[in-house]
Order: structure tokens, then sequence, then C-alpha cells
């Protein structure tokens, strides 16, 4: 039995369907839950890190 959470796929499929804005996958970054790249991946933007 896989226990692995795979956030990327939900993340992904609250923001595809409206449910999300770029803001809160882009908190995700800092949280741990994505990568700067898999943001890139699911909005289509840059990743910039805060200053």
């Amino acid at each position: 039995m896989n226990t692995e959470f795979d956030w990327y796929k939900v993340i992904k499929g609250f923001y595809d369907d409206g449910l999300w804005t770029k803001e809160r996958v882009y908190n995700t970054v800092g949280a741990g839950r994505i990568t700067p790249e898999q943001y890139e991946e699911i909005t289509g933007e840059k990743y910039t890190p805060p200053q």
C-alpha cells in the first residue's frame, strides 16, 4: 500500500479547478509541499523567491 501523499497532484488539481490562486500555490513552495519548478509547471509563471 502506497501511503505517500502527492502534494503536486492535489495542488495542481485545486489550481486547475479554480479553487486556489497563484498566491496560494506560491505559499506551498515555502511550506515545502512543492518545488519552485513545480510552481512554474502549475501556474506557467516563473517562481521568484521572497525577498
